[in-house]
């Protein structure tokens, strides 16, 4: 299915990223014309799906084949939604991907007897969707779930990744404060009490504050995100899947030390872009990406989790000249 509009992005960062202008319809056809025709094609975000391991997995692309590519990795409780204006953005001179996991968005939900809704098999079927679409060496663009998804990719797949750009995604217990308590009383116990304490994250007011929290100008953040993400977890038994995942969260944590070395001994480029303000993943978590690898591009934005949605310009701005210098190199 072909998008038939694309988010109004502002004239001014039309003329930044360099996007052809449209052909005066006064002017006679030159050659040149249908190349022109062909990259506007390409850059239509276009949404497909892939059978997984049994399951259909939703994703989102565009951009020419033969582009550098860029996996866009969602976080919680979200979708590929939240690149709906990041992927246009970066088309005109990359391949970008962004998927939804199952039981998100508008991928399968099988049933938790026969799928385990982990991160360790959230990131073997996304694996397995890049090797179905070829994708030999990307970019990973990880955010929130995104991180310990595509964490795993990186460090299993080293050679694979040719960058990475972290968006309030924690690999460190610096990021890891008191918005964790409740899940770590779970975490300890596994006890249904516990459980039932943490169904409200589920909820639409939980929805609405992660969009909300720390942004300082909360129109600008669209309604639509709340609207789009409460109506996938409300569908009957997605509570129980998105409490699996909260239990699962737990074996994340052992893993911070293989991704760091990670970091450490493979230096990725990276740019860190992070909403300062979120208390889910606090702004203390960015920094330490330096720490094991001091080239790391550390950017803090006055703004909470979901950083996209007031400061979508700045960041795909910021992993245009990123990309361009790091994949040149």
């Amino acid at each position: 299915m072909i998008r038939t509009s694309l988010f109004a992005w502002p004239m001014a960062l039309s003329f930044a990223f360099a996007v052809p202008a449209f052909a005066d319809p006064s002017e006679p056809a030159t050659e040149a014309a249908p190349a022109t025709e062909a990259a506007e094609a390409a850059q239509k975000v276009r949404y497909r799906t892939a059978i997984v391991g049994g399951v259909e997995v939703f994703y989102r692309e565009a951009g020419r084949a033969d582009s550098p590519a860029i996996l866009l990795l969602h976080g919680f409780p979200t979708s590929s939604h939240m690149y709906r204006n990041l992927i246009p953005a970066l088309a005109d001179r990359y391949r970008v991907i962004a998927p939804d996991y199952p039981g998100f968005g508008s991928s399968a939900v099988p049933d938790r007897a026969a799928f385990a809704y982990t991160f360790d098999r959230f990131a073997a079927v996304i694996d397995e969707l890049t090797h179905q679409l070829g994708l030999e060496r990307y970019a990973l663009y990880v955010m929130d779930y995104g991180a310990p998804v595509g964490f795993r990719l990186a460090a299993a797949n080293p050679d694979k990744i040719s960058a990475l750009i972290v968006q309030n995604g924690n690999a460190y217990d610096e990021g890891i404060a008191e918005f964790w308590d409740p899940l770590k009383a779970y975490w300890r116990t596994g006890a249904a009490a516990e459980r039932e304490a943490l169904r409200a994250f589920t909820e639409t007011e939980a929805t609405r504050w992660q969009y909300t929290h720390g942004v300082p100008d909360v129109s600008l953040v669209s309604p639509d995100t709340v609207t789009v993400d409460q109506a996938f977890l409300d569908r009957p038994g997605n509570d129980e899947i998105q409490l699996d995942l909260f239990y699962d969260y737990r074996n994340n944590l052992p893993l911070y030390a293989e991704w760091q070395q990670y970091f450490r001994e493979r230096r990725p480029p990276t740019l860190v872009v992070w909403g300062r303000n979120d208390e889910i993943f606090v702004a203390a978590g960015a920094a330490p990406y330096t720490r094991d690898n001091p080239r790391a591009e550390i950017h803090l934005l006055d703004t909470g989790h979901f950083a996209l949605e007031t400061h979508g310009q700045e960041i795909a701005a910021l992993m245009r000249d990123f990309l361009g210098r790091a994949l040149a190199r």
